[in-house]
Parts: C-alpha cells; sequence; structure tokens
C-alpha cells in the first residue's frame, strides 16, 4: 500500500490548490477572449442572438475552468487516499467531457489515517485497527456497524449499547 497524505480538518478547504485556481481563471479569460474576440471576426452573428450568444460564451467559460478546478482536486484527493496521483490527473485530463472525473469518483478508495496505537494505516471504516485491535470507532456489539456516541441503541438492530464494553474515550459521557 502507498502511503499516503494527511490532510487535517483545517486543510479541508484547501482542496483546491491556488494553481488550479489560477489555470482556471486564466481558461475562462481566454475561452472569453476567443468568443468574444476571435469567433465573430470568422462568422456573421445576427444581433438578434446576443442574449444566446452570451450564455454559450459564458457556459463554455465556466465548464473550462471547472475542468482545471476538477484536476486541482484530484491531485490533492488522491494522495490521502493512497492513490496514484499522477495517473488519476492524466485519466480525467484524458478523458473528454469529465468522463476521467466521473471515473476517479466512482473508483476512489476510502481515506486512509494512521491508528493512533500503532501508527499502522488504516482505512476510515475500520473500527479496529488490523495490527493491534486498537477500537478505532464507536460500534454496535452485535451487527458491528458504525454507532455515534450518543445513541443508546443500535440504529440498524436495535441492540441495547449501553451492554458493549465501549471504551470511555469513545463514549460521551454524562455531566
Amino acid at each position: 500500500m502507498r502511503e499516503p497524505q494527511s490532510i487535517t480538518v483545517n486543510d479541508d478547504e484547501r482542496m483546491i490548490p491556488t494553481w488550479s485556481i489560477v489555470a482556471a481563471s486564466l481558461a475562462f479569460v481566454v475561452v472569453e477572449y476567443y468568443f468574444w474576440f476571435i469567433a465573430p471576426t470568422q462568422r456573421h452573428h445576427p444581433a438578434s442572438a446576443l442574449g444566446f450568444r452570451i450564455y454559450f460564451n459564458l457556459t463554455w467559460g465556466f465548464l473550462v475552468s471547472l475542468y482545471f478546478l476538477m484536476l486541482g482536486y484530484v491531485s490533492k484527493d488522491a494522495p490521502r487516499r493512497a492513490m496514484s496521483t499522477r495517473f488519476w490527473m492524466m485519466i480525467c485530463f484524458v478523458m473528454p467531457a469529465g468522463i476521467g472525473a466521473v471515473l476517479y469518483f466512482l473508483l476512489r478508495q476510502p481515506e486512509v489515517s494512521r491508528c493512533p496505537a500503532c501508527g499502522a494505516f488504516v482505512l476510515s471504516d475500520f473500527h479496529f485497527c488490523p495490527q493491534c485491535n486498537y477500537q478505532l470507532t464507536a460500534s454496535c456489539g452485535n451487527c458491528f456497524r458504525t454507532v455515534r456516541a450518543t445513541d443508546q441503541f443500535c440504529t440498524r438492530c436495535g441492540h441495547d449499547l449501553a451492554t458493549d464494553q465501549t471504551p470511555a474515550r469513545l463514549r460521551v459521557l454524562d455531566h
């Protein structure tokens, strides 16, 4: 397994890198320049179609910008999931009409983090560390599905969670 890059909760708003925002802005300006200054000299455009032309120009500008923002998001999200950044950026760049991005979101792996006890890499949906058996999340002792720390009963099977041996660090203490 590749070693994932970790991004803390406070860094989530920075999932789109600056280079991607700059590239998206530049792409928008270039598309608008093309449609307003270069393309009109090639054909005759009637004045009655101005509303459609504005809509068409802005739509293409936003789509091209969105393409670059999506590439930036993939460049930051793939390392968090221990996936190949270069491979997925190439797929997203080469596949037409956003098909690469759809493939990425359909096939991406869960986020990877470290076990607080032993430091092993664990997937975000693990309840226990596979290396040291450290309980990572609160789970039902009957069906082993994830439960919230404030739940009294399992929402899936109705099991009384008070009878489970959940560690105190995963329980919300009543005050």
